[in-house]
């Protein structure tokens, strides 16, 4: 091979390397100070992901922008706009601040967490800025249906460009395609040429329903950055806010490119694993083999692992989908049909779960859902989360639409009926889903929706649709409670003991599961009660209307015995995330069908 010879004064890409500031030296850090956070969309990423970064910084401003007033609003009150568990106590103790233990003690935490709408002002003052908007898959226009809508991303860095000042960091917080980075320097040039903004990737791997735990105790904190001097030392910034509660050796630099890619890959791999179990339900179901014990078997291969094995309706929500979507758009895209071809497959398979299962009920049911009720129990996408985007329920809804039941009568816990009614729209321009007079129904009672039911489906895994016996309550709170393994210091809240009541008959209710702050003891005790809510607060007059308190009960397990006496004969429950015991639903006159695994009755 020729050696080219090296032009004078040029540096060898060692000598380059060595010139180079350490990414995960504080010192490097300490060259750009951060005294104020900028993040850009109030969502289920923007705002949890600042609390946290608000909380364990307490020295440092953030602030959230939004253009969404309403949402804004439900940020500085009682009611926050997402429901993750934890997140309330999180926001709280950064919103509002504490107050003090004792006169001369341990002085107040004053907040440093704010909510606003005034984002061009919030902008020019800002050291780092996070871009955390929607990043929805195109509806229309080349790549609908699979390339990522850049429309909201490319405004925020628009805004960025014009307003902010010299040096400001970008730090890319949505999903986006790979090569994005290069798309933020292009509009930073057009609107600022000359003026150095440094671009860095940290994507979040955060999973609805255990957010707050996943960011305070996370796998790994990603952060791409470009081989250059600034970027270096801007990636060292963001990494020095982070350290102040992860281990440096869980914040892993890497190249801006491959922390884009990495997020989607990490996505579709985990959603392959889904997919790949449910195609193994299908060959239980014919063969009488069992899907919970081949997955179980399969699990404990070391190489394997037990996770994402869990056969069910498949994958739902924001994120999987819309991720693999554009890997394949990405693929095709760099020449590459065949790796696109792979990946869509997984989507394939997704849906083909849920419609089979759609199709068994039908067919179960004597191909006709003509003058009949099926209930719905559950649409969001997975438990602890009301997140009723990308729902596995909204096929399965649509495929029994087709048969024009009397009537489909839905609960879930979390979800609103606004939430829900707004994703079932979508089916508007076929079926009258959303008219008063329509076939479907959103309900806040679990027994009413399931009275005179021809059949009932269970759709999301919430804890409490399952008939197992719940573990005991322990009887005495202690301070040194763990958060789901977060944090030792955590502060364990329990509801008071209910006492023991004949109430139709129906069997004691069990106390709830104790409500375990994330926070440190010395923060969570210290908490400043939170504000009133207006007098014409809409999810205040709701509970009022309801009965039913403002923090919903997710907990209390249903009386599945008690739903048998209401539900027609034969009495049919179609398990689609096989939660459910077998044994005990068919000893209760439950005809039970589930995926994976042959019919016990």
């Amino acid at each position: 091979m020729i050696s080219l010879p090296q032009r004078v004064g040029t540096p060898q890409p060692s000598q380059l390397h060595a010139a180079l500031p350490d990414i995960m030296d504080p010192e490097t850090a300490a060259n750009v100070p951060i005294r104020t956070v900028c993040c850009i969309g109030a969502g289920y990423v923007g705002g949890p992901t600042a609390a946290v970064l608000a909380l364990h910084n307490p020295h440092v401003r953030v602030v959230v922008v939004d253009r969404d007033q309403k949402r804004i609003d439900a940020w500085k009150g009682r009611h926050l706009p997402i429901h993750e568990p934890g997140l309330g106590d999180v926001v709280r103790a950064a919103r509002d601040g504490t107050s003090d233990i004792e006169a001369g003690t341990e002085a107040a935490r004053q907040p440093n967490l704010f909510f606003s709408t005034a984002c061009i002002e919030t902008i020019k003052e800002a050291d780092i800025c996070l871009i955390s908007v929607n990043t929805p898959t195109k509806l229309r226009g080349v790549g609908a249906g699979r390339a990522t809508d850049m429309a909201a991303f490319e405004g925020a860095c628009r805004d960025v460009a014009m307003y902010a000042k010299p040096g400001c960091i970008l730090v890319e917080k949505s999903t986006v395609p790979c090569k994005t980075g290069q798309l933020i320097k292009d509009i930073m040039e057009a609107h600022r040429p000359g003026v150095v903004f440094p671009v860095l990737s940290n994507p979040e791997f955060l999973s609805e329903g255990t957010a707050v735990r996943d960011l305070m105790q996370p796998d790994r904190v990603v952060i791409g950055s470009e081989s250059t001097i600034s970027g270096h030392r801007a990636a060292a910034a963001l990494a020095n806010l982070y350290a102040a509660w992860v281990p440096r050796s869980r914040i892993a630099p890497i190249n801006i490119w491959s922390s884009e890619l990495c997020k989607l890959a990490a996505n579709a791999m985990l959603a392959q694993r889904i997919s790949s179990i449910n195609s193994i339900s299908a060959i239980c179901e014919k063969t009488g083999a069992d899907v919970g014990e081949i997955a179980k078997s399969v699990g404990m291969d070391p190489r394997i692992g037990p996770q994402f094995l869990k056969a069910g309706l498949g994958f739902g929500g924001s994120c999987f989908r819309k991720d693999i979507a554009s890997l394949t758009y990405l693929s095709e895209s760099l020449g590459l049909p065949e790796v696109a071809a792979y990946w869509q497959q997984v989507l394939t398979m997704n849906n083909f779960q849920r419609d089979r299962f759609a199709r068994h009920v039908i067919a179960t049911l004597n191909n006709s859902l003509r003058g009949k009720k099926v209930t719905i129990l559950g649409y969001a996408f997975k438990k602890n989360t009301g997140d009723a985007r990308e729902s596995p329920a909204l096929d399965v809804i649509r495929i029994l639409l087709e048969e024009g039941p009397k009537s489909i009568a839905i609960f879930d816990p979390l979800c609103s009926e606004a939430d829900i009614k707004h994703e079932l729209s979508v089916l508007e321009k076929d079926f009258a889903v959303c008219k008063p007079d329509g076939p479907v129904e959103v309900l806040q009672d679990p027994y009413t929706a399931c009275a005179d039911s021809n059949a009932v489906l269970v759709l999301t895994d919430w804890d409490m649709f399952k008939n197992t016996k719940p573990a005991p309550a322990p009887t005495k709170p202690t301070l040194a409670e763990s958060y789901d393994g977060a944090t030792p210091t955590g502060v364990l809240h329990i509801t008071p003991k209910l006492e023991q009541t004949n109430l139709n008959s129906k069997p004691p209710t069990p106390p709830r599961t104790p409500k375990i702050s994330p926070l440190p003891a010395d923060i969570a005790c210290r908490l400043i009660p939170e504000p009133s809510c207006p007098i014409d607060c809409t999810e205040c007059e709701s509970s009022v209307t309801s009965g039913k308190p403002f923090e919903k009960d997710i907990t209390t397990p249903l009386h599945w015995n008690d739903i048998s006496k209401i539900v027609k004969e034969p009495r049919w429950i179609f398990d689609g995330r096989n939660i459910l015991d077998p044994r005990a639903m068919v000893g209760m006159g439950f005809r039970l069908e589930t995926l994976g695994r042959a019919s016990m009755y």
